[in-house]
């Protein structure tokens, strides 16, 4: 059940508009919820375990990966809401459900694609995640997709950050002229407060940045400080960790202070309000916005702009151009199934759908196949 006291502008299942396909259901489980456990039985869900959040599967089994990287947005996501009095089971749906769309090797992967496809749609993973979500996923019966909500749908293709948006006319079934639900903005941020924090986490560990480096930024300095007088003479390994703790813990009680700041000043008291406010509501203070956009800069330009990562980025542009342009010549090297799909999608959107859903390491294999004479098809 959801819980008694929801926010008036939260979003609620029982006002929902419901699913593009009628079922009966088994039980009474709320919409919202049935749909993050759909989301969690997938295929596209699973393969997330072996694509790269910034570092490739094989670098290393300590390493975030998009699907630990969607539980920790989940859980990020999931504290926010409650303490808003939103809907819990919308944000851990969509939490978990922003990534379903991600190529293998992260945003370079994404880039390549949507490079090929230029002349057939182009590639941008929001809407790819709603592709998954409503036509490629194949479970049941007399429909394809997995069916949710159209707030949970609508909510994936809306989702915003600095590194993806969707264009305007992907947006066209789901209002665009309206905002999401405020859980849907949760994501936005809780996506943003997971990867920064985390990926300094495994930066870190790989030896890609430094603590001295970090120092220079004032958000990581300040709470790097907090901790070590809190903790006297506590490890570094654990003062690191304790420091991320604590920085995700500042970022989280400033945006539900300047959300819930930001609601009152503009006296919203419905969903309504929310969808047709010029701005989106779920927000950090100034003050702290700029220091984590102090920190983001850093990330870009220390992190993902590594020369090791660099490296890995040029080999994963040459594997899934190679795979691309291999399945466009050679069609019938694509397993039958993708093949009968060629007059429903047409052959350029089957191959990308089909190379999108790669994991990395299934990627590199098959880039080896097709190079190696001696390698097993």
């Amino acid at each position: 059940m959801e819980r008694p006291d929801l926010a008036p502008y939260a979003a609620r299942a029982s006002q929902s508009r419901g699913r593009r396909h009628p079922e009966p259901f088994k039980d009474d489980r709320p919409p919202f919820e049935r749909d993050r456990d759909r989301i969690i039985h997938c295929a596209a869900f699973r393969r997330l375990e072996y694509k790269t959040q910034v570092f490739v599967n094989h670098e290393g089994d300590y390493y975030r990966t998009r699907l630990t990287h969607s539980l920790e947005v989940a859980q990020i996501g999931r504290g926010i809401a409650r303490r808003l009095r939103l809907n819990e089971d919308l944000v851990e749906a969509l939490s978990l459900a922003h990534d379903l769309g991600h190529t293998p090797f992260g945003h370079t992967g994404e880039q390549v694609l949507n490079r090929l496809m230029t002349d057939f749609g182009g590639f941008e993973h929001n809407q790819q995640s709603l592709r998954v979500v409503e036509i490629l996923e194949e479970r049941y019966s007399g429909f394809t997709g997995l069916n949710l909500c159209w707030e949970t749908r609508e909510g994936i293709i809306k989702h915003s950050t600095d590194y993806d948006q969707a264009a305007v006319d992907a947006v066209a079934d789901y209002d665009p002229e309206l905002r999401p639900t405020l859980e849907a903005q949760i994501i936005d941020l809780a996506d943003e407060i997971a990867y920064n924090n985390h990926d300094i986490d495994d930066g870190l560990k790989a030896g890609y940045i430094g603590l001295e480096e970090l120092d220079t930024l004032s958000l990581w300095r300040e709470t790097w400080h907090k901790v070590a007088g809190k903790f006297p003479g506590i490890d570094r390994q654990r003062h690191i960790h304790q420091t991320i703790s604590h920085l995700i813990g500042v970022l989280i009680d400033d945006l539900v202070r300047a959300t819930e700041d930001g609601l009152r000043h503009d006296g919203i008291t419905t969903l309504e309000e929310v969808r047709r406010r010029p701005r989106r509501l779920v927000r950090l203070s100034d003050e702290i916005r700029l220091k984590n956009n102090e920190l983001k800069i850093f990330l870009r330009n220390k992190l993902y702009r590594h020369y090791k990562v660099e490296r890995m980025r040029v080999k994963a542009e040459r594997i899934l151009e190679s795979l691309f342009d291999n399945y466009r010549r050679h069609p019938t090297l694509l397993p039958y199934e993708i093949q009968d799909k060629f007059p429903r999608h047409g052959m350029e959107r089957s191959i990308c759908d089909y190379v999108a859903g790669m994991t990395d390491r299934f990627a590199m294999d098959e880039y080896i196949r097709f190079h190696e004479p001696y390698e097993r098809a």
